[in-house]
C-alpha cells in the first residue's frame, strides 16, 4: 500500500485540508487539483451518497491528495465500506467516551487490532498487494470531540489504542457548550476547550483538527497548535456569490437600472 499522503505531510508541517458536501465527482476532483494536502467527503452532513463517495475517491486519487471521508456516524458498516472504497483517512463523529471511540479505531483495523472485515474492493485495487499487510499502519483514524461528554472524557478519548487524532466539530461543540453554532470563534470559553484537546493530544502524540471557515482563522489554529485545519468548503464558496448577486443588484438600484 502507497504511503498516506496525510501522513508523510504531517511529517512536514500541518495538513491543509478541503471540504466537500457536494456528492459531484468533477467537484471533487477541481479541489483535489486545487493544490490541498487532503480532501474530505463528508457523507454526515454532506448531500452524498455512496455512489457519490466512490466517484469522489476516484476523482481524489488523480491529484494525488490525500483522501478522507467523514462518515455519518459510529457504525461498523459505513466505516468499513468507506474503507473498501479506498478513504485513507476516516473522520467519525460524537464520539463520548473511550468505549465509543475504541469500537470506531477497532472498525478501521484488521485483527488482531480491530475487527474489520476483509474485502478491500477498490482499496485493494489501489493499495496494491500488501494492502492488508499495510493497511493498519498506514489508515489515520481521526474522532471528533464535539460534545460535553467528549469533551470532559477528552484524556480516556486520546489513551485509545491505535487512535490517530481528535478533528473538533466547533459548531456542536459550542451548542455543547451553550453558545450559538457558529465557527471561528473567538469566546475564551471555545478557546479553552479547544486548548484543552490539543493538550491531551499532545501529551499523547497525537494530532489535533479543527474546521474553520476562513484562511485568517486556520492561521491562528495552526498558531495555537493545531496538526490539521479545514480551510476551504464547497458549499461555504458557492454561497460566496450571493455578495456579487447583491453587489450587482445594489449597482443598478444605485444607477437607477432596477426598472
Amino acid at each position: 500500500m502507497p504511503a498516506n499522503p496525510l501522513r508523510e505531510v504531517w511529517d512536514r508541517r500541518p495538513v491543509v485540508n478541503g471540504w466537500c458536501s457536494i456528492g459531484s465527482a468533477f467537484l471533487a476532483e477541481a479541489f483535489a487539483a486545487a493544490g490541498w494536502d487532503t480532501v474530505t467527503i463528508d457523507v454526515q452532513h454532506g448531500l452524498i451518497g455512496y455512489s457519490d463517495m466512490l466517484a469522489m475517491l476516484q476523482a481524489i486519487r488523480a491529484s494525488g491528495v490525500g483522501a478522507i471521508v467523514r462518515v455519518p456516524w459510529n457504525a461498523p458498516a459505513e466505516i468499513m465500506k468507506a474503507l473498501d472504497a479506498g478513504a485513507q483517512a476516516i473522520i467519525c463523529p460524537m464520539i463520548n467516551d473511550a468505549a465509543e471511540c475504541r469500537a470506531f479505531v477497532e472498525a478501521c483495523r484488521y485483527p488482531p487490532e480491530g475487527y474489520r472485515s476483509f474485502g478491500p474492493t477498490r482499496a485493494a485495487l489501489i493499495g496494491g498487494a500488501d494492502y492488508a499487510a499495510t493497511a493498519n499502519r498506514e489508515i489515520v483514524t481521526l474522532a471528533m470531540i464535539e460534545t460535553r461528554a467528549g469533551l470532559d472524557n477528552v484524556d480516556e478519548i486520546v489513551a485509545t489504542p491505535g487512535l490517530d487524532g481528535v478533528y473538533i466539530g466547533p459548531s456542536d461543540l459550542s451548542l455543547a457548550l451553550g453558545g450559538p453554532p457558529d465557527q471561528d470563534s473567538t469566546d475564551p470559553m471555545r478557546l479553552a476547550a479547544f486548548d484543552r484537546v490539543l493538550a491531551a493530544c499532545k501529551a499523547r502524540g497525537l494530532k489535533t483538527g479543527v474546521h474553520t471557515t476562513s484562511v485568517a482563522y486556520s492561521q491562528a489554529m495552526i498558531e495555537r497548535g493545531f496538526d490539521l485545519v479545514t480551510v476551504g468548503a464547497d458549499l461555504r464558496y458557492l454561497m460566496g456569490a450571493r455578495r456579487e448577486v447583491q453587489d450587482m443588484r445594489a449597482w443598478m438600484d444605485a444607477a437607477g437600472r432596477s426598472a
